[in-house]
């Protein structure tokens, strides 16, 4: 438990650094963790030999990316990682099947396409809202949306494990992550309306939208921790890595995060009218 603790501690300052720093730097360790949990994708899917190529992958979800974020449109990068994929199908067919041209497919989407919203969100720098509280100066729109990005999913994490803990009694989903409960995913749905819906106020945003928002943000990312609960079980792994010491790999910490961070930047664009 103190592992647990100190590199939580360790990994909040960073990300608070990183968040706060923006640009170029904020792309960087985004592109860097995409990598980092297509490394375990692919070392999750070896455990059941199948045959997901690395390097590809790798320079696939980086072309996505990249090039999503440079046109403000991904679709060109998803229309080349399904090609690459395909033709690699076709002409490396001994060693490379179908099926593992389907996993590789469904990882390199699984993990390119949040970090491109991930990214996007950030890089919302049209305005500058003013804090209530002259200590914490002036935030951006866009590093304001991904703390309540963060925030909200991890409130959602934590009210759902103390209130399952708690006074969990029905399962939720026992035969893909036999410990959560309806009675912890009610209380992480709470949480997260309870700080998105704070921390979104104290921004001024509009009360309503932010405890919708708040809502869906817990929905969408409970889903998201059970479709890599999924994976693990179906490769059969507890952990997709070793990387964050009492925390498992980028993909156990990120799990939730891949869905709520493309959800949040749609409902800036289409609710906030930003």
């Amino acid at each position: 438990m103190l592992t647990r603790i100190i590199s939580g501690i360790i990994g909040m300052i960073i990300a608070t650094g990183v968040i706060q720093i923006g640009g170029s730097l904020f792309i960087a360790v985004s592109i860097l963790l995409a990598c980092l949990a297509w490394r375990e994708y692919v070392n999750a899917f070896a455990h059941k030999n199948y045959n997901i190529p690395l390097f590809w992958g790798l320079l696939i979800i980086c072309f996505m990316v990249l090039s999503g974020y440079m046109a403000n449109n991904i679709a060109f990068g998803i229309v080349v990682a399904i090609f690459v994929s395909l033709m690699n199908m076709i002409f490396n067919h001994k060693h490379f099947s179908v099926l593992d041209g389907c996993i590789t497919l469904a990882g390199t989407m699984y993990i390119a396409i949040p970090f491109y919203h991930l990214i996007m969100l950030r890089m919302i720098e049209n305005s500058t809202i003013l804090a209530t509280n002259s200590l914490l100066g002036e935030f951006s729109v866009g590093c304001i949306l991904i703390w309540l990005t963060f925030i909200g999913t991890w409130a959602s994490d934590s009210f759902a494990y103390f209130v399952g803990c708690s006074i969990g009694k029905h399962r939720l989903c026992p035969e893909i992550s036999p410990k959560k409960s309806v009675e912890g995913f009610v209380g992480g749905i709470l949480g997260s309306m309870i700080c998105v819906g704070l921390l979104g106020n104290y921004f001024n945003f509009d009360m309503m939208i932010m405890l919708l928002m708040g809502a869906l943000i817990a929905i969408i990312g409970t889903f998201g921790d059970l479709v890599e609960s999924c994976i693990k079980r179906f490769v059969g792994i507890k952990d997709s890595g070793t990387l964050i010491p009492g925390h498992g790999g980028v993909l156990d910490r990120f799990d939730s995060l891949l869905f709520t961070a493309p959800l949040v930047y749609y409902i800036a664009i289409f609710l906030l009218d930003i």
